[in-house]
């Protein structure tokens, strides 16, 4: 039974794992082997893009459509065989031998998220039997679904991590992960005040998906078409009504609310029509706007150092609107804090998965809303 307050013994052996995930935007699979001493090290990373029809069916997959079931059986075990296939890879560039590994900390890919649903349910795919099976290595995995059943939202779940990793006595910090949907962390100085955290909106979900129409490219990099455009102050104001903005926390949010279908309804609306470009800029300003709104909200912060991560920190045009809209806040990149902004939410499944295999408890109640602390995953062994 999880306790609200656990007492394990400490842990203070060196240890490595493995964190992967595949995010939001679904682009491909992030691993991360990580050494535990007990901070935890980067040691090695490696990122395996999706072949082009799974990545297709994992989209499609983001929203109800027909024959599901056989669609997601087989998605689950191909995704699977693709986590196996990164975490091998990984290993072997390295030469680390699989039993040095202690276990994977696999989040999977969401396909559905649902925590406003009467029962709330969460689901993310990538057999980890499969994976267990095909590295020899223990794994972690579904992380999300004990949280929901304590009454939380079952995301975020990186927030215990950053709370871990980077809160600091000396200022106020705010971790903003800016994956297919923005989350943010908020770390007080005071050591007695509560870690916070929510899911913003959309942080690269939209400004992808549009992409992929207009560009036929997965990604506007650099935010080169979203720099050539100029914001639709109409659109943007008819996107900024949606009530998930004005919900309180704790809350999460996905691409299935945030789809292309919601931004078409907005864009049938308007009267004039609009260039590619200037939908993409009026994409990149509701992402920014969103989060700095966000960060505007939280109550007793003095003027919080703000640490962008996930793929939006790659984004120059995107981390130049947020320093604009927050021009009181350092805004800078984890790397600042000497963490790659490409491998943070890599490090957390790692650090989740360690915490299940210690029975210390992996969610933050303050943000996902859960009754009571909890450890989170399942436990695959690869016999």
């Amino acid at each position: 039974m999880d306790r609200s307050s656990p007492t394990p013994n400490p842990v203070t052996a060196a240890e490595l794992y493995v964190g992967a995930l595949s995010g939001t935007s679904v682009d491909g699979i992030d691993v991360a082997l990580v050494r535990f001493d007990p901070q935890p090290t980067l040691v090695a990373s490696h990122s395996l893009a999706f072949p082009a029809a799974l990545r297709s069916e994992l989209l499609a997959l983001c929203v109800p459509g027909e024959n599901e079931i056989d669609r997601l059986g087989r998605a689950d075990v191909a995704l699977g065989q693709l986590f196996a296939q990164a975490v091998n890879e990984l290993l072997a560039q390295v030469g680390v031998a699989p039993r040095a590994v202690r276990a994977i900390g696999s989040h999977g890919q969401t396909i559905r998220h649902r925590p406003g649903f009467a029962p709330a349910f969460t689901l993310q795919i990538g057999d980890p039997n499969v994976i267990a099976a095909a590295t020899g290595i223990p794994v972690v995995a579904d992380f999300r679904r004990k949280d929901v059943a304590l009454g939380g939202q079952g995301a975020p779940l990186v927030p215990a991590f950053h709370a871990a990793m980077f809160r600091d006595a000396r200022s106020d910090r705010i971790v903003v992960n800016i994956g297919g949907i923005a989350n943010l962390t908020v770390l007080p100085a005071a050591p007695t005040a509560p870690v916070l955290g929510f899911d913003t909106g959309p942080g690269n979900t939209l400004l992808d998906a549009w992409s992929r129409r207009v560009l036929q490219a997965p990604m506007d990099r650099d935010g080169a078409l979203a720099a050539r455009g100029r914001v639709v102050p109409t659109l943007l104001r008819a996107l900024l009504a949606e009530p998930y903005f004005a919900q309180a926390a704790p809350k999460s949010t996905g691409p299935e609310q945030f789809s292309l279908a919601w931004l078409d309804r907005h864009l049938g609306a308007l009267t004039t029509p609009s260039s590619d470009a200037d939908v993409q800029a009026t994409l990149l300003s509701l992402t920014a706007e969103t989060i700095a709104a966000a960060i505007e909200s939280l109550p007793q912060l003095t003027r919080p150092d703000v640490f962008i991560c996930g793929g939006g920190a790659r984004n120059p045009v995107l981390l130049q609107a947020l320093r604009a809209r927050l021009p009181g806040n350092r805004v800078d990149t984890t790397e600042a804090l000497g963490v790659s902004a490409n491998w943070v939410e890599a490090l957390a499944f790692a650090w989740l998965a360690r915490q299940r295999c210690h029975a210390l408890p992996g969610n933050a109640p303050a943000v996902t809303g859960a009754r009571c602390l909890a450890v989170l995953g399942g436990l695959f062994l690869p016999e």
